[in-house]
C-alpha cells in the first residue's frame, strides 16, 4: 500500500506450536503464557498454541483469515524453546495433515520448522511444501526431500552468530548447547543438500541485535556452493517457494520491477552482496528508485 517505504513481505501469520513445543515459551513451572520471545507480552504476540486436529485446523483458519500468506508450523524441538529437546517431533501426523489439507483448500502451503532428519521427512511426507533450517539433514533424508520435490530454506547466519556471541545476547547456557549440536552439522547438512539436487531458498533467521549479520548468509553458503547457485536460491527459487516465480526473482514482461545495480560482478566476487549494501548503490523496487547513491560515487 505504499504507506511506509519497505521491502516487499509475505506474511506468514502467527507460527502454529503444539503445547511443549518450540513456539511454547514457558518455563517448567509457568502456567500461564506470560512470556515469550523478545520480552513481548506474552507469547501469543509471535505463536499460537493448538492441540488436536480441531484446534489446529481453526487457528489455521484465523490465521488466513487474518491475511497470512502461508502457514509455518513448529514441528521439532529449536534453540531458544526451553523445555523441547531439538530432536523432538512435533505435531502428530493427523495434524500436520489437517493443516496442509486447510492450506491446500485455500491453494496456499505450509512451511516448516525443522532441525533433525526425522521432522523433516515426516513433515515433507504429509504434503508440507518447504522445511525451515533443515540443519540435522542426513543424504537419506536429503534424498527423499529432493524425489518428493520440497524445498528447504537454510538459515546459516543464525547458527554461527549464536556460536559466536550466544552468551552475550542473553542466550540460557541450555539453549547454547543446542547451539553447539546443530552448529556441528550445519555445513555437513547444507552439502547432503546439494548432493541431493534439493531446492534452497534463502533465509537468516536474524531477529534482534544479529539482524546486522543479514548479508553473513552470502558469505557461508559459498563454502558449499557457486556464486550463481546461491544468487538462483536469493532470487528465482525463493520465489518459486512463494508461489510467486512469474512475479519475483526474474526479469521479464509482466514481473515486478525489483531489481539492484551491484559495483562488480558478484558471479565473480559473491562478497559484493556480503558488505552491507555498500556495494549495491542502487535499488529498485516495483519500478520505484528506493535507494540512489550513483550519483554520489560519479
Amino acid at each position: 500500500d505504499r504507506l511506509i517505504r519497505a521491502p516487499r513481505f509475505f506474511y506468514a501469520g502467527k507460527m502454529m506450536s503444539m503445547t511443549g513445543g518450540h513456539g511454547d515459551m514457558r518455563e517448567m513451572g509457568e502456567r500461564q503464557h506470560i512470556s515469550g520471545y523478545c520480552r513481548c507480552e506474552s507469547m501469543n504476540a509471535l505463536c499460537v498454541i493448538a492441540d488436536g486436529v480441531d484446534e489446529c485446523v481453526k487457528a489455521v483458519r484465523e490465521e488466513l483469515r487474518r491475511g497470512a500468506h502461508c502457514i509455518k508450523i513448529m514441528a521439532s524441538g529449536g534453540v531458544v524453546s526451553p523445555t523441547d529437546p531439538i530432536w523432538m517431533n512435533q505435531f502428530r501426523e493427523d495434524e500436520i495433515r489437517s493443516i496442509v489439507g486447510e492450506c491446500t483448500d485455500r491453494r496456499t502451503y505450509v512451511s516448516a520448522h525443522c532441525h533433525p532428519a526425522s521432522a523433516i521427512r515426516r513433515c515433507v511426507e504429509f504434503g508440507v511444501r518447504c522445511i525451515e533450517h533443515g540443519t540435522l539433514m542426513d543424504a537419506e533424508t536429503a534424498e527423499y526431500v529432493a524425489e518428493k520435490g520440497a524445498y528447504v530454506v537454510p538459515t546459516l547466519a543464525i547458527g554461527f552468530a549464536l556460536k559466536e556471541a550466544g552468551a552475550q545476547l542473553g542466550l540460557p547456557p541450555a539453549s547454547r548447547e543446542k547451539v553447539d549440536v546443530v552448529f556441528e552439522q550445519t555445513l555437513l547438512g547444507l552439502e547432503h543438500m546439494r548432493r541431493a539436487g534439493i531446492k534452497l531458498g534463502f533465509g537468516t533467521d536474524l531477529l534482534g541485535e544479529t539482524y546486522v549479520q543479514q548479508c553473513r548468509e552470502f558469505t557461508i553458503r559459498s563454502e558449499v556452493f557457486s556464486s550463481l547457485e546461491i544468487l538462483r536460491q536469493a532470487t528465482s527459487i525463493s520465489a518459486e517457494i512463494l508461489m510467486k516465480q512469474d512475479e519475483l526473482g526474474c526479469v521479464r514482461a509482466g514481473a515486478y520491477a525489483d531489481l539492484i545495480v551491484v559495483n562488480g560482478d558478484p558471479l565473480a566476487d559473491l562478497s559484493l552482496l556480503a558488505a552491507d549494501g555498500t556495494q549495491v548503490p542502487l535499488v529498485v523496487r516495483d519500478g520505484e528508485i528506493v535507494k540512489n547513491r550513483l550519483e554520489q560515487a560519479a
